[in-house]
């Protein structure tokens, strides 16, 4: 079993910063792709960013490209989110997830986070 915990949520203004990080536990899962993804009210669960955990290759949503950026650290267990140049519509609730598919969605993820509030003001 796998346990991932999310934190850094929390209210800022739009073109502000925030760093989400997600903390990693359970078996071992060094073969797997982690991702965040974004849930907004009333809207499908979206991609946000994923990261190979052996590599590091990543890729992004267009929307979030050039101000997100995602990491690992295989040490610490952990892959954070660095969101910069927030706009109002990066308000979701943003969860990190361990899947086995890079290029996969939602679907092909198994193990989810509780999630974390992200809420840009304009």
């Amino acid at each position: 079993q796998v346990q991932l915990v999310e934190s850094g949520g929390g209210l800022v203004q739009a073109g502000d910063s925030l760093r989400l990080s997600c903390v990693v536990s359970g078996r071992a899962f060094n073969w797997y792709t982690m991702g965040w993804f974004r849930q907004a009210p009333g809207k499908v669960r979206e991609f946000v960013a994923a990261i190979k955990w052996i590599g590091g290759s990543t890729r992004y949503a267009d929307s979030v490209k050039g101000r997100f950026t995602i990491s690992r650290d295989n040490a610490r267990n952990t892959v954070d989110l660095q969101m910069n140049s927030l706009k109002p519509e990066d308000t979701a609730i943003y969860y990190c997830a361990v899947g086995s598919n890079f290029y996969g969605g939602a679907r092909n993820y198994d193990y989810w986070g509780q999630g974390t509030q992200v809420t840009v003001s304009s």
